[in-house]
């Protein structure tokens, strides 16, 4: 799902975290983070729900069901 990726990434970026950062707030590993943002691993519907409520977003604007 590569808009899912380009949003996890785009939206990282926009609040100034690195990828350790993120991680460490999701309590998940470093390489997870830079795996999912280069779409080389599938997130679990546990982990998208995390991202969205991590970002204030929701799981559809993350999965390029909406664009807000």
């Amino acid at each position: 799902m590569k808009i899912l990726a380009e949003r996890i990434k785009e939206l990282r970026t926009e609040r100034g975290l690195s990828q350790r950062a993120l991680a460490k707030k999701l309590d998940v590993s470093k390489s997870i983070i830079s795996y999912w943002e280069s779409d080389k691993v599938a997130i679990t519907d546990v982990n998208i729900v995390k991202l969205a409520d991590f970002f204030g977003v929701s799981c559809d604007y993350l999965l390029g069901r909406t664009e807000y």
